[in-house]
């Protein structure tokens, strides 16, 4: 695959998924981004935004096996990665896999699921694998985690502990569309009602292609500094009580060098560091104290742009 085939790529996907749901441009290059670069998206907003409406479009536009994981209080940790039973036809005990045996998995409320069985993901998002009495089974690739999740002031949820939200690549914080978009649901709505049509474009060979494409765009040592030095910077600021991680700038990397790749590009510049950065890293930044609410930006989201301010830009 090369750059032309990358982006026509691209393009169908995001045509598909805009038959379905209006705006969320952010979120939608998000997506694809963590899929370029084989990470995982955390969708953050209140309830009725289209969250899950979203991933499952994004997922029909791709031919690749799809499973959501409805998150509730009782969810066990078996009922995600699968467990030993007794099969009476061989008188054997079998392994009877989970639905995160899929390509694209959606943990659908993820916080509302207990910190026991959040952490089963811990495992499957980091080494793409499941371990069960001993043994581990490979998950299928390409393989996604998204998950949605309401804000943690809202009741009956629990915070995603650091340690797991490092696992995402990136989070988007969907918030309230603007009044023409919400018209524009509406007509929709009228139009094709609750299914509009939305084909498969790509399959896990192409896939398979854009995400070796991808790996193989250009990082200069230049841009390796620039991104150690955004990310150092924000462990340095008073306002932070946990900065980025050694984690966060591998990430950041990965993000910027998908970023180059649908733009067209055989190598980063600090621009594509730069567009990438705020999604990558809000949720790896724990801040001293946090206003709540969603009716302006994340303070998270503000102080990353700050960041990026501040850090110079290598010429």
């Amino acid at each position: 695959m090369d750059a032309p085939e990358l982006r026509e790529l691209v393009s169908r996907i995001k045509e598909q998924v805009h038959r379905a749901i209006v705006g969320m441009e952010d979120a939608i290059e998000a997506l694809i981004i963590c899929l370029l670069a084989e990470g995982h998206l955390l969708l953050e907003g209140p309830p009725g935004l289209a969250k899950t409406y979203l991933v499952k479009s994004f997922a029909r536009a791709l031919d690749l096996s799809f499973s959501r994981i409805q998150f509730t209080s009782d969810l066990l940790p078996s009922d995600v990665t699968g467990s030993v039973v007794y099969d009476r036809s061989t008188s054997q005990f079998v392994f009877r896999r989970g639905p995160v045996f899929a390509n694209v998995v959606l943990a659908d409320e993820i916080n509302r699921g207990p910190p026991r069985t959040q952490s089963a993901l811990l495992e499957v998002m980091q080494e793409r694998q499941v371990t069960v009495e001993g043994v581990s089974y490979p998950l299928p690739r390409p393989f996604m985690v998204i998950a949605t999740q309401n804000p943690i002031e809202f009741e009956g949820t629990f915070p995603l502990p650091e340690a797991e939200m490092d696992r995402f690549l990136m989070r988007v914080i969907v918030t309230y569309p603007s009044r023409e978009e919400e018209v524009m649901v509406l007509r929709l709505k009228q139009l094709q009602g609750e299914e509009p049509e939305v084909s498969p474009v790509a399959d896990a060979q192409s896939i398979a292609e854009a995400i070796r494409y991808t790996a193989s765009v250009y990082v200069d040592e230049s841009i390796m500094n620039y991104i150690v030095d955004i990310v150092r910077r924000t462990r340095e600021l008073p306002d932070v009580l946990i900065g980025g991680s050694t984690r966060a700038e591998v990430a950041l990397m990965y993000a910027a060098r998908a970023k180059a790749a649908i733009s067209g590009y055989r190598f980063v510049t600090p621009d594509h560091v730069k567009s990438v950065a705020p999604l990558v890293l809000n949720h790896r930044i724990v801040l001293r104290t946090r206003r709540t609410g969603f009716d302006g930006e994340a303070p998270e989201l503000a102080l990353v742009k700050r960041v990026l301010e501040e850090v110079e830009v290598p010429v």
